[in-house]
C-alpha cells in the first residue's frame, strides 16, 4: 500500500462515505457456483453519487500482470492506492478482462470498506469438494451457528454433530476448536 504524506483530510472525506454507503445487494448471477454476486457496475452505481458528495475519486488501472487501485480525497489531492497481482487462466484477452473486472470489484470493496451483502467466498472455497452438501447453510464465524457450535463442543459434542446441520471450513473449524478450549 502506498499513501501520500498525509491523509487527514481524506479520512475524513471516507468516514462520510462509510456513514453513507449502504449494503451492496449481490444481483448477478453465477451459473457455475449457482450463487450470486454484486457485479462491477451494481457497484459502481451505488457507490458514485457517495463519493461525489464526500469528494473522492476512485481509480484503477492495469499495470502489467496487476491492477492499482487508487482512493484520491479531490480537494487535497491526499490518495491512497494498493496494488494486487492477476493470475488469469488463460492470457487471452477475455481472460485477461475478466481477471481486471473480479480485481476492480474486490478492490473497490476493499479500499472503501463496502457491505456486500454476506461474502461467503472464502468458506467455498476453502470447503473439501468431497464433503459438499449443497442442501447445508455455511457455518460462519460471529453467527449465532457458530456461538451455538462453540457451545455444543464445551458440553462434550464433536465436529461430526455439527456438520450434520452446518458446511464447516477448514478455517471455520480450527476456530470452532480454538474457542470450544
Amino acid at each position: 500500500m502506498k499513501q501520500s504524506e498525509s491523509i487527514l483530510n481524506l479520512s475524513k472525506a471516507l468516514f462520510d462515505f462509510q456513514s453513507k454507503a449502504v449494503k451492496v445487494i449481490k444481483k448477478a448471477d453465477n451459473p457455475f457456483f449457482k450463487s450470486k454476486y454484486a457485479d462491477l457496475p451494481s457497484i459502481l452505481d451505488e457507490i458514485h453519487p457517495h463519493l461525489i458528495s464526500c469528494g473522492l475519486v476512485i481509480s484503477q488501472l492495469p499495470d502489467g500482470d496487476g491492477l492499482t487501485t487508487m482512493l484520491i480525497h479531490a480537494n487535497s489531492g491526499e490518495y491512497i492506492s494498493a496494488n494486487s497481482t492477476m493470475h488469469p487462466t488463460k492470457s487471452d484477452p477475455q481472460s485477461i478482462g475478466s481477471a481486471i473486472t473480479y480485481h476492480r470489484r474486490y478492490a473497490l470493496c476493499s479500499i472503501l470498506g463496502l457491505n456486500v451483502d454476506e461474502d461467503d467466498d472464502g468458506n467455498k472455497a476453502s470447503a473439501p469438494a468431497t464433503n459438499a452438501q449443497p442442501d447445508l447453510p455455511w457455518l460462519n464465524k460471529d453467527t449465532q451457528g457458530f456461538n451455538q457450535a462453540v457451545q455444543h463442543l464445551k458440553q462434550g459434542g464433536t465436529i461430526a454433530d455439527i456438520r450434520k446441520k452446518f458446511k464447516v471450513s477448514k478455517e471455520t473449524e480450527q476456530l470452532l476448536t480454538a474457542a470450544s478450549k
